[in-house]
């Protein structure tokens, strides 16, 4: 997926040219974490550059995962999500390189490590520069509430160091914290007063004023990505998870403990060889250096999940106002279409009298006349056309997917703040899963679904929204959003609609069986036939 539509984007001239562009998936097996990705990633360059990889100054975006907390990028990947700007629209890749456009002429060969669901916005002075030259790590930082810092990295900083002043400054961080809780940070001296380099408890100043550095993204120097993929190599097949962030920055600084080894709160399957995996890696990087790039005046934002998805693309955002983005992008929209301010419609086309309330985002869809979509909605590449009430708070995602080579569509509908991730080993606890506000136990009553354990696609017994097998395969696209629509109106009445007669996938399935090519068909119909309106008007 993620090499066709690159590809695609080179054709087109939205990528530069000069750039070696390379798709490099985990190894078959278990997962291996986004630090596992990293070295593997550096293997990858090794195999196909030889010795010269060393010469490159490499931008490396993780752009893995299930993406289950924002699922219309499930398929096709979060670092292909459009953004409601740019004609025709941006995707998250290209804002990437327009974010980090000046580095390469201020950066030594490297590797500069980011994800593809965080959007880093700064201002530094005219004679500054953010230069990554500097042996071992060096990693940015943004001020930040300290209950942000409970979910992301926080550099524990020399205060002798910095300023806290300047909009760009030169840090030696002492030691790196990795989603710690407030008690934490006050001991280990993270918190700092903005406007004030002094760290330590400053609670009697009011906490408003108080702040953490948190990290983003991160560079290191080709000695130490080289001593990193000699771990790796050594390692041979890596049993477990490693976290990009948490073991390999929390491994450095004078500060450094090997206490985090055996922490594993943070890890989504624990292994009986992870502790021992940190402690080697641990001993690897002990004494390496991390420098840190204290950007006072700028913001990190995460776009990863369906709640920030629609606050930062409709609401009254930071974000919305920084990066200038547009209520419709690269879209066909006829005068009579109802439209919010609030809303946002990316590369899709509306046909005349379809109301779209606000905080609602489309994106490449198709909504025919008579279509009213309620408030703070998603709908991500349907075509809906016939007349109906698409409810408030609903989430909607269309995938192509092929089967015994015969290809169908498959309409993913829940509530926007549902929860893919949760699950339960128990069939007597699915009653806990809520689908659009009801419990599943209801839902599938109403459905005619016996709740049993084939009802669910995972093996290891995880019974939740994503493994259920309550989605209908459809002949036609505009069929399978119909289907899951009246699915969902039945769940709002509490009214029967008979689900067994159709052949039912999960979400874990579909993107099993998802079709790549016909899902990347249907978004180029909808780019060719705006681009050939814009034609018309000119000629007009």
């Amino acid at each position: 997926a993620f090499r066709e539509q690159l590809a695609e984007k080179l054709r087109r001239g939205e990528l530069p040219r000069g750039v070696r562009f390379h798709v490099c998936a985990d190894p078959p097996g278990l997962k291996i974490g986004n630090g596992g990705s990293t070295l593997h990633a550096l293997q990858y360059l090794e195999e196909l550059y030889g010795d010269k990889w060393t010469s490159f100054t490499v931008l490396l975006i993780h752009s893995g995962g299930y993406s289950q907390r924002l699922p219309s990028a499930s398929a096709l990947g979060k670092i292909f999500m459009a953004l409601p700007f740019g004609d025709p629209v941006y995707q998250m890749l290209e804002l990437k390189l327009a974010m980090y456009i000046d580095f390469p002429r201020h950066m030594k060969p490297g590797i500069l490590v980011t994800c593809s669901d965080d959007i880093e916005l700064y201002s530094t002075g005219v004679t500054e520069t953010i230069t990554l030259d500097k042996p071992g790590f060096t990693a940015l930082a943004h001020p930040s509430d300290l209950a942000v810092g409970t979910t992301h990295g926080v550099f524990v900083l020399d205060p002798c160091s910095f300023s806290g002043k300047r909009e760009l400054e030169y840090a030696s961080c002492h030691r790196f914290l990795h989603k710690p809780d407030v008690g934490t940070m006050r001991q280990s001296g993270a918190v700092c007063v903005r406007g004030d380099h002094s760290s330590g408890d400053h609670s009697d100043l009011g906490t408003a004023s108080e702040c953490v550095y948190t990290d983003s993204i991160f560079y290191m120097d080709h000695h130490t990505a080289k001593q990193l993929l000699m771990f790796y190599k050594q390692m041979g097949t890596l049993c477990c998870e490693i976290d990009a962030y948490g073991d390999f920055l929390q491994a450095l600084g004078p500060g450094a403990t090997p206490d985090y080894t055996k922490n594993t709160s943070n890890v989504t399957k624990e292994d009986m060889r992870l502790v021992e995996v940190r402690q080697q890696l641990y001993a690897h990087l002990q004494g390496t250096a991390l420098n840190v790039i204290v950007l006072n005046n700028s913001q990190f934002y995460h776009i990863g999940t369906t709640q920030e998805y629609l606050f930062h693309f409709t609401a009254e955002s930071k974000l919305r106002f920084e990066l200038d983005l547009l209520s419709v992008a690269f879209s066909i929209l006829p005068d009579t279409a109802e439209i919010s301010d609030q809303s946002s419609v990316i590369q899709s086309i509306l046909e005349p009298r379809c109301v779209i309330g606000p905080g609602s985002i489309i994106e490449y869809s198709r909504i025919g006349p008579e279509v009213s979509v309620g408030k703070s909605s998603i709908i991500s590449g349907s075509y809906i056309n016939f007349s109906v009430d698409v409810p408030s708070n609903c989430f909607l995602s269309s995938v192509s997917v092929k089967i015994n080579d015969q290809v169908g569509h498959v309409t993913v509908v829940f509530g926007v703040g549902d929860d893919l991730k949760k699950s339960v080993k128990l069939l007597s606890d699915i009653s806990s899963l809520q689908f659009f506000g009801a419990s599943l136990e209801d839902c599938l009553d109403l459905w005619s679904l016996e709740a049993s354990e084939q009802l669910f696609s995972s093996e290891n017994t995880r019974l939740g929204l994503w493994t259920a097998k309550i989605f209908p395969v459809c002949s036609t696209l505009s069929e399978s959003v119909r289907v899951s629509l009246k699915m969902l109106n039945s769940v709002q009445h509490m009214s029967a609609f008979k689900l067994s007669g159709f052949q039912l996938l999960s979400v874990e399935e579909i993107l099993t069986y998802k079709d790549v090519e016909d899902m990347l068909k249907f978004r180029k119909q909808i780019y060719d036939e705006i681009c050939l309106q814009r034609k018309r008007q000119v000629w007009l």
